[in-house]
Formats: structure tokens, C-alpha cells, sequence
């Protein structure tokens, strides 16, 4: 998931602002005493919008707004949720339709019908944000409504994987009053149907969620109000988890952190909950570049990145080493990049130079962001540098930026090559390759593949049963190690430290490892 520069336009100039949501509709049922939960994270919002958003913004926007399906506790595919239902209403996966559920409203007390739906999802595609989520509806021809309740989406062509798009955050279902059919909204406030309210918001320091009563859906909420804290550095929000400050980390712990906690487990009255998980990260090779365009420097970079030494001597063995952009658990995982690079060999990728007439040092600049994964993200990119320049064949330099501007930097292509991390949109193979690949994606950078986007992806979203569709995610994968224009380095596991007092936290992670912060609570209230 990534963020679009033109979202962050109005934002810029907000310091601090408090949004009206409505009178009486917003309340919290935490006391005085109690207090708010407050969740730790440093994964901000880049925006508020969603039809500007296809990153980290998602994990507010699941918490304040609402989509037609989404994930309760559990579950491993989308299930209804503004909606009382959903289904393919033809055997081609060309037709979908959705009924609402009776008597929705926005926080604002406008009514959410199937107008306000078909408003929203439209407004994606005509604001289409450069790089946003209207590159998740590609296969969408149109959006129609039959009475107040009924929505039905016609496809393009088949796509199984539709009912997952519609679940993800990116198509919250926003208030035809309150946000223009042809731009994003440009007041700073919220107006959603979600199970909270957006109460206060100031940017980079904190989001105050407090309880919508005018929501109608599964969520089940355990607490009265929610408080979500951005912090710069992990070790600041580590600090902050110890002091009492906070009392739940969300997104960023650094390795060292996840170390300590798990030898001091059941000493600082903290625990920490480990879980799967399918975050990524990789690295991206421009081609507006010149030696980053050239295939014989990507696999020779290819050939000698030390995975293994990456996840141990850097991240202390809390991710695993990552050899395809797929990654393990899923329908469809391979083992490409090792299967064709074998061991890091700084002969085999001087070989690989030479036969491409390349005998000089390469220069090439990795770039990382600051601000966006953790502290530990910087020491990850110096062994990079290490790596590949002792073995003689590369002059690497490493550059770094906070994410707002590095994010800019990279849709303009001013970076060779840049680190990316990547939380599923929904849990399917096809949500590690589809984003990537194509003229526009979620990278900024083109890609063009014709064989992967015109061929194996639309034969897989012909077939709703996604383990049988393994043969078309690994032949998609065997053209990406070939290309080599994007290498895997690493799958993450999920971790979440919170205070002992706190529940839930087991259950509050969806399958896009998303916090539903609905579900924890405070044991001391029971």
C-alpha cells in the first residue's frame, strides 16, 4: 500500500484542527478515569480521503469509515458489512451485486444509501489519483443502483477477486454532501459510517476516535474511545509503551525492540503477541535510470544480496529471508530468486557483468524513507551498501527521506533504486503481483509486462477458488525473477506489543494486518 503527493496538498498546511461530525451522534463511553486506549504507531495517514489513498492511511480509515464488506474477527474472506449481502449474480464473475442494510446513515445523520455507494466508488476513478486506489478497479465498467439498496458493479471482465477490492479501505463509503464527485476534500474534516468518529485530528501527532452511534455493522466495539499516536522513531514508542503513555504499538517495532521484549516477557507487565504475517520488503530498480534500467546490473545485484545475513545480523531473526515478491502462506509462494540464484556469489555476478560488457564499478544510489518502517530500516540499507561493495563490483551510495517527500521522490523517478514495504490489500497472491506490474501501479515507476497483465492475471480472476490458480501466480513469478526488477528481501512476522491490562489484541489484527481497534479493551472495565 502507498500514498498519492496530490492527497497531502490540503493536509500540509494543517497543524492541528477538531472535526465536526454531527451533534450527539459521536460519544464515548470510556469514563474519566479510565481514559481512551491509546494505540502507538509510525504509520501515519498521508490523507483523510479515502479516494486518495492506497497505503497506511487504511488503518484509520477501516476504523472510521465503512466499506460494503470487510473482515470480521477470524475470517478469512471478506464478508458483509455496510451490506447484508453480496454475491455474483451471473457464472462469468461479471456482475456483482450488494443489498444494504435498512437504515444506514453517515456520523452526520445524512442517510447512506446505494447512491451515496455508487458516488463513492465512481469519485475513485474520476479523481484518479496519480498512483491512488483507482488502480484497484481496473476490471469495473460501471457502477448501477436499483432502488436504495441495491448496488450492482459491472465488470469488464471476470475478476474473482472483485468482492476482496471492495473490502479494502480504499472503497469507504463517504457522503455525497461532504466529498466533491471530482476532487478530494479539501476542509480536513471526516464524515464516515464507521463504527468511531474522527473527534480530533492534528497531523503527525495523533487521531482521537470516539464512538459512533450511528453505526450499523458487525463491529462489536469493546471499548468507549480510542486514541492513535504517530511517533517518528520506534525506540520513542517503545519508551512511551513502558512509561504508560500508550498502551498498545500498532506498526514499527524495531528488532531490537521485539528482542528485548521477548526476553523481558512478563517482567514490565507488557505482552507481546506474535502472529503470521505477509508484509514484505523489497527493493524497486527504476528504469528512467540508466544503469538500474540495465537487466545485466539488476541481476547482479540479484546475485549477491545476502538474504540470510540481512534477517539475522540486522533484524535479530524476527523476518524470515523473502525469495519471491509472493510470500510464504499464500496460494502460489515459490522459492524463484534462490531457486535461480542459489548462495550470494560476487563471481557469478562479475560473470553476469562481463558477458553484458560491464567491467567498470557500477554506481548506483539506494534510497530509503526515514520515517515509514522503523528505525531499523536505516542499518538494513547500510549492509545493502556493504554488501555490494565489497565485492568490487559496485559503488553504492545510500541516501535517505522522510516519507513525504521521498514518497514524491520516487513518482517523479528520481530514485535508481528505492526500498518499498508492502501490507496486503487482501490475502491472495495476485495482491503481490497485480500492484506492480503494468503501465501505472503502485510503484510510480512503469512496468510493463504484458504476458502477467494480460494473460496469467485474467485467467486467474476467471476462477473463484484461489488454490486453483496456483499454475498462473507461478509462472507471473518466474517473469519477475527473470526481469529481476523487483527483489524481494525479506517477509515480516506480526508483532504487537500492549500493556498487560489490555484484550484483545489477539483478535484485532485482520488478514491485511490492519488493527480493528474495536476489539481491545481494558481488563480492568470488565
Amino acid at each position: 500500500m502507498f500514498k498519492p503527493n496530490r492527497s497531502l496538498r490540503h493536509l500540509s498546511a494543517i497543524a492541528s484542527l477538531s472535526l465536526v461530525t454531527g451533534c450527539g451522534v459521536l460519544s464515548s463511553d470510556t469514563s474519566e478515569d479510565e481514559g481512551p486506549i491509546v494505540v502507538g504507531t509510525t504509520s501515519a495517514p498521508s490523507t483523510l480521503d479515502p479516494a486518495a489513498s492506497w497505503d497506511g492511511s487504511w488503518e484509520l480509515f477501516r476504523n472510521i469509515y465503512q466499506t460494503l464488506l470487510s473482515y470480521p474477527v477470524g475470517a478469512s474472506a471478506p464478508e458483509p458489512d455496510a451490506a447484508e449481502s453480496c454475491r455474483f449474480t451471473d457464472d462469468s464473475h461479471r456482475t456483482y451485486s450488494c443489498t444494504l442494510r435498512e437504515g444506514l446513515s453517515f456520523s452526520d445523520g445524512h442517510g447512506l444509501d446505494a447512491a451515496a455507494v455508487k458516488h463513492s466508488i465512481d469519485r475513485i476513478r474520476k479523481i484518479a489519483v496519480d498512483g491512488g486506489p483507482a488502480g484497484l478497479l481496473g476490471s469495473l465498467e460501471r457502477v448501477d443502483t436499483k432502488g436504495d439498496r441495491e448496488v450492482v458493479f459491472r465488470l469488464n471482465k471476470p475478476d474473482a477477486t472483485f468482492p476482496f477490492v471492495l473490502a479494502t479501505p480504499a472503497m469507504s463509503i463517504v457522503d455525497p454532501e461532504e466529498y466533491p464527485a471530482d476532487a478530494l476534500r479539501e476542509d480536513g474534516k471526516v464524515t464516515g459510517s464507521g463504527p468511531y468518529g474522527l473527534d480530533s485530528y492534528e497531523e503527525g501527532q495523533e487521531a482521537r476516535l470516539v464512538r459512533n452511534d450511528k453505526y450499523k455493522g458487525f463491529a462489536e466495539r469493546k471499548n468507549g474511545a480510542v486514541t492513535i499516536r504517530y511517533f517518528q522513531d520506534s525506540d520513542e514508542m517503545v519508551a512511551a509503551l513502558k512509561d504508560r503513555k500508550i498502551d498498545v504499538t500498532l506498526r514499527g517495532l524495531a528488532a531490537k525492540d521485539i528482542v528485548d521484549l521477548e526476553e523481558r516477557r512478563g517482567k514490565d507487565e507488557i505482552q507481546l503477541v506474535e502472529g503470521a504475517g505477509t508484509e514484505i520488503r523489497y527493493l524497486v530498480f527504476n528504469p528512467k535510470d540508466p544503469w538500474a534500467d540495465k537487466a545485466a546490473v539488476r541481476k547482479a545485484v540479484a546475485q549477491v544480496v545476502d538474504r540470510p545475513a540481512i534477517a539475522h545480523n540486522i533484524y535479530k531473526d524476527t523476518v524470515e529471508p523473502l525469495y519471491s515478491m509472493v510470500p510464504r502462506g499464500l496460494a502460489g509462494h515459490t522459492t524463484g530468486f534462490f531457486d535461480d540464484y542459489g548462495s550470494p556469489s560476487t563471481s557469478k555476478a562479475r560473470q553476469i557483468l562481463l558477458e553484458a560488457g560491464i567491467a567498470e564499478r557500477v554506481p548506483l544510489t539506494l534510497w530509503y524513507t526515514t520515517d515509514r518502517y522503523g528505525s531499523t530500516t536505516r542499518p538494513e540499507f547500510e549492509e545493502l551498501r556493504r554488501q555490494l561493495n565489497e565485492t568490487g563490483l559496485f559503488s553504492v551510495t545510500v541516501k535517505g527521506r522522510p516519507w513525504k517527500t521521498y514518497e514524491a521522490g520516487y513518482r517523479k523517478g528520481e530514485y535508481p533504486v528505492f526500498g518499498r514495504g508492502w501490507f496486503p490489500d487482501f490475502p491472495d497472491a495476485e495482491n503481490f503481483i497485480a500492484p506492480f506490474v503494468g503501465e501505472q501501479n503502485a510503484l510510480g515507476t512503469p512496468y510493463k509486462s504484458p504476458r502477467i497483465t494480460d494473460v496469467l492475471l485474467p485467467e486467474s480472476r476467471r476462477v473463484s477458488d484461489r488454490g486453483e490458480v496456483v499454475e498462473q501466480f507461478e509462472k507471473a513469478q518466474d517473469i519477475l525473477v527473470d526481469d529481476a526488477r523487483l527483489l524481494p528481501l525479506w517477509q515480516g512476522k506480526q508483532y504487537v506489543a500492549a500493556s498487560e491490562e489490555i484484550s484483545g489484541v489477539e483478535r484485532s489484527i485482520d488478514p491485511s494486518t490492519i488493527m480493528l481497534v474495536w476489539e481491545l479493551a481494558r481488563k480492568t472495565s470488565w
